[in-house]
């Protein structure tokens, strides 16, 4: 009969509202094609890795996750602890550190830090496969966080849908019929991601333009999410008021389309190198098996790679017969005393 295996890893600490997240394009990615979570997730880790793979898997997209933020979010364990547990779950095929440059809208290339998390294990074949397709997806520039300014005044914001003359004020709003637009979509999701951001779908349909905006001018979902969640503050009165400003102060430039560029100068591309999880050290993905450079995996290797013991020089020969004439020489003159 079977017994049910029972995780004796603490329970992970629930996430606060205010835990920190990256700048945008920074933090956490999830990669793609993983498994429901169920109660048997990490069951096979040790106790420490079970209670920081726990706490990541659940963390949003685009939180931070250097070593001390999540020491200061995980109090059973210090930062070289949860850096050994890092290292561990790189070996067990759950994340991987990576740096990509991305070109941003002047042409500027930098580079930024992201860690990818899979909650179902995966071999260094899987991750390197993954991380290839990734260098050939569209180029993603981090928009730093601007400073606060004054309020803006309302005469960019959308103009608000009036009613016919001859409709009576009571009457009910019209159904939204059309299939909504990739920007609803994006606003929509908001309030699941982060419960401040919740709108109603009044508050999409009013935001819709301004983000559809956004997307016209090059920038993905994924961008544009990262502008509005990143740099929160700890409560938020006014979703739609908050959005909207972001949405206007932000807009990202229109960039003007080439239609035939020369062949002198072409388009750029994306580059990612694997980080080892451990130090740090870049380095194309095959050569960094498990997430670590050689030098960190022949550190946690559990067998050392030491050889042999030398076996003791045996006293040459020469050496031996010189002992044993002088013994001889001092036997026969103790005899003579």
């Amino acid at each position: 009969m079977a017994t049910q295996h029972i995780s004796s890893a603490p329970p992970a600490p629930a996430l606060s509202a205010a835990y920190p997240m990256a700048n945008p394009g920074y933090g956490k990615r999830s990669a793609p094609q993983q498994l429901p979570r169920t109660r048997d997730d990490f069951s096979l880790l040790p106790t420490r890795e079970r209670y920081v793979a726990g706490f990541v898997d659940h963390l949003p997209e685009g939180a931070a996750m250097s070593v001390k933020q999540l020491a200061k979010q995980l109090p059973l364990y210090g930062q070289q602890a949860i850096s050994t547990a890092l290292t561990a779950l790189s070996v067990a095929g759950h994340l991987r550190r990576v740096r990509c440059s991305v070109t941003n809208a002047s042409d500027e290339t930098r580079w930024v830090f992201r860690t990818f998390w899979s909650r179902t294990a995966r071999d260094s074949e899987w991750w390197n496969a993954y991380l290839a397709t990734e260098n050939n997806s569209p180029d993603e520039a981090p928009a730093p966080e601007e400073p606060d300014a004054e309020p803006a005044p309302e005469t960019t914001g959308v103009p608000q849908q009036r009613t016919p003359a001859q409709a009576p004020d009571t009457a009910p709003a019209q159904p939204r019929t059309a299939e909504p637009g990739p920007a609803y979509l994006a606003l929509a999701r908001l309030g699941r991601n982060d419960h401040r951001l919740a709108l109603s779908a009044d508050d999409c349909t009013a935001l819709e333009p301004l983000a559809t905006q956004w997307l016209d001018r090059g920038v993905s979902t994924d961008y544009l999410t990262h502008a509005l969640t990143a740099g929160l503050p700890a409560q938020v009165d006014s979703p739609l008021g908050l959005l909207r400003r972001r949405l206007t102060d932000k807009m990202p430039p229109r960039l003007p389309t080439n239609e035939n560029p020369s062949p002198g100068s072409p388009a750029p591309t994306r580059r990612i190198l694997m980080e080892c999880t451990d130090c740090g050290r870049p380095g194309q993905p095959e050569a960094l098996p498990d997430g670590l450079c050689r030098p960190c995996r022949t550190t946690h290797s559990p067998e050392s790679d030491k050889g042999p013991i030398p076996p003791a020089e045996a006293t040459p020969p020469a050496e031996a017969a010189d002992v044993r004439a002088r013994m001889t020489n001092l036997r026969d003159l103790l005899k003579t005393v």
